[in-house]
């Protein structure tokens, strides 16, 4: 392959890329609030998120995560801002526009909930998980009679 082939096709793999999605961090409290996340203990995962957030507060991965750690403790409020801050830092978040988007469906907002899927229809240049989640979530929300 020709070297300025791969140095398009490089650039365009980043160029698909999302500023602020999935971050790699070295602080040690981040990757424990992960893994807790991922254990779905959300009281832990809340306090090491948080006290991470203090140190790293440019960080829309953090601010996604504990939205998500908050909205599944039923904190919905803290959960709402926490996915306004990391929409703030990335507007282009794919995660907090599906889990913000899920939110609203739990607080009977369709129509916030439509707008972010609208939203990740736009940043999603192919078919994209965060996208297909939450359109599936609104249709199950569609069929249960709620609107």
């Amino acid at each position: 392959m020709r070297w300025w082939l791969f140095l398009l096709l490089a650039g365009v793999g980043a160029a698909l890329a999302e500023p602020g999605e999935e971050e790699d961090s070295q602080d040690p409290e981040y990757s424990q609030g992960v893994a807790a996340v991922e254990a779905k203990d959300w009281k832990t995962a809340i306090r090491l998120l948080s006290s991470a957030a203090l140190r790293d507060t440019r960080n829309a991965d953090i601010q996604n995560y504990l939205g998500y750690a908050y909205r599944n403790a039923g904190q919905l409020d803290a959960a709402f801002r926490h996915y306004e801050r990391a929409l703030t830092l990335s507007p282009r978040h794919r995660g907090a526009h599906e889990y913000v988007g899920e939110a609203y469906l739990m607080v009977n907002d369709l129509a916030k909930a439509e707008e972010h899927l609208a939203t990740l229809q736009e940043i999603c240049l192919i078919p994209c998980e965060e996208f297909e989640e939450l359109k599936e979530k609104i249709e199950a929300y569609k069929r249960s009679g709620k609107r």
